[in-house]
């Protein structure tokens, strides 16, 4: 039996994105014990190896019977994918975790200010740069912590998670259910096999069992979830609502492991709140599905 369509899934925009925030922050908590046992390219190919078998199982896409442009979004939409994991994963290896997510989110903050057509868009999207870097403590960052190749690589990150949020709204219009994202996560692992391959070897059973974890908590759950969202919200308010992530990841850290908040970061949270309040609010104003995406 194929799985039920997603289109008229009765949860909102801003649930499903919250919902994906949550589950990439748990992921990306597993991830930072399996990267220095197995390395960036193995830990993402392991990653896509389960995620991709877990999406074909529940999806059963085929690739025939399609457009020749939807098959182009397809190939645009794994190649983000797998380029974006790659280069994040190796931007973690060379600077701390907050200046690689914080360079990593200059991605959607240009493309919402490229899409950004009103006072209200803009002022969101300041608010949320600034919410991010105080956050991620940039300022207390010594210079010499960083890495130019570290820099580079998490600027890359960025540019393809762009291009990610253009192609998933784009792939959760021209295929049903989640086929095009089950696609395109085979053609993401195709991508990094070669480079991933050769870690082959280091995989133990502990490894194995948590890239199936990662797989399921930063890839299926959340990819699947970020194409439905994007069915029904513009990809300037999806690109502002992702600066919930390193405010997620704060608050995770305060909740569950202890770790203290200081004055700028619940400074920068608030700011990050009041710019996905004002998106969101512009957004319900006008029917999603004329939404830019």
């Amino acid at each position: 039996m194929r799985p039920h369509r997603l289109q008229g899934a009765p949860a909102p925009p801003l649930v499903l994105v919250l919902a994906a925030v949550a589950s990439v922050q748990f992921g990306g908590a597993l991830a930072a014990t399996l990267v220095p046992a197995i390395g960036a390219a193995g830990s993402v190919t392991l990653r896509l190896v389960f995620a991709t078998a877990i999406l074909w199982g529940i999806a059963r896409p085929t690739w025939r019977g399609h457009a020749r442009s939807a098959l182009l979004t397809v190939l645009a939409f794994g190649g983000t994918l797998g380029l974006m994991n790659l280069a994040f994963y190796g931007s973690l290896a060379r600077l701390p975790i907050g200046v690689a997510v914080t360079v990593e989110f200059l991605g959607p903050l240009t493309l919402a200010t490229i899409l950004a057509r009103r006072l209200r868009h803009l002022v969101s999207v300041g608010a949320a740069a600034v919410g991010v870097v105080l956050i991620a403590k940039v300022p207390q960052t010594p210079w010499g912590d960083l890495q130019w190749a570290g820099l580079g690589l998490a600027a890359l990150a960025g540019a393809c998670w762009a291009g990610y949020i253009l192609a998933s709204g784009r792939a959760g219009r021209e295929f049903q259910r989640l086929d095009g994202l089950a696609m395109a996560m085979a053609v993401a692992l195709v991508l990094v096999l070669p480079f991933g391959i050769q870690s082959v070897p280091t995989w133990s059973a502990g490894a194995v069992a948590k890239g199936l974890g990662i797989a399921v908590l930063s890839s299926v759950l959340p990819y699947s979830l970020e194409l439905v969202a994007l069915r029904r919200l513009s990809a300037r308010a999806f690109g502002i609502l992702l600066s919930l992530e390193p405010a997620a990841a704060a608050l995770a850290g305060f909740l569950v492991l202890g770790q203290r908040l200081n004055a700028s970061q619940l400074a920068g949270m608030g700011m990050v709140v009041l710019a996905s309040a004002l998106v969101m609010g512009a957004d319900q104003r006008k029917d999603p599905a004329t939404s830019g995406g």
